[in-house]
């Protein structure tokens, strides 16, 4: 099973790092990442693989809020096929 996460917000040191430590500690693979800085604004998604994590979905987006707070940006985790049917055309 795949999730998407994406991080948007005011670029600081550390973001990609605590963002992909709280992942590690839940077991989630990064399959694929993307990330931009435009005029101090950071931006990153993630295909993620959920299919051995080690704890519930909503712990893990818990977690991730948690981490979003504590870095002042904004963290959107939603498993693939809820992202994939609220983009389409």
């Amino acid at each position: 099973m795949k999730a998407v996460i994406t991080v948007i917000g005011r670029d600081k040191i550390g973001i990609i790092a605590s963002v992909t430590g709280v992942l590690a500690k839940a077991n989630v693979n990064i399959l694929d990442i993307s990330q931009t800085i435009m005029q101090n604004i950071f931006s990153m998604i993630m295909l993620v693989d959920i299919s051995k994590m080690n704890c519930e979905f909503s712990e893990l987006s818990d977690q991730l809020k948690q981490t979003a707070q504590e870095l002042g940006v904004d963290i959107r985790f939603q498993r693939e096929e809820i992202f994939t049917s609220m983009h389409r055309i």
